[in-house]
């Protein structure tokens, strides 16, 4: 289900930034889009026991040694 909401959530990003789409596509709002990805992130987590703030942290610091070209 995570995927779909991905995908709900293009769909969101299309129209707010104003780009051609179906005219019969539901399309929900940016902010609901994302706050149901984290809703089934959360869970995700929450079933593997994984602290997603420490996990954050964590990779933000291996980003920070990496070179982004």
């Amino acid at each position: 289900m995570l995927g779909e909401e991905v995908g709900e959530l293009f769909k969101a990003v299309r129209k707010a930034e104003g780009m051609g789409m179906d005219a019969n596509s539901k399309v929900g709002e940016l902010e609901g889009e994302l706050a149901d990805i984290f809703i089934y992130l959360c869970a995700i987590a929450n079933r593997f026991d994984v602290d997603l703030g420490a996990a954050f942290r964590r990779k933000e610091e291996i980003n920070q040694t990496r070179r982004w070209r």
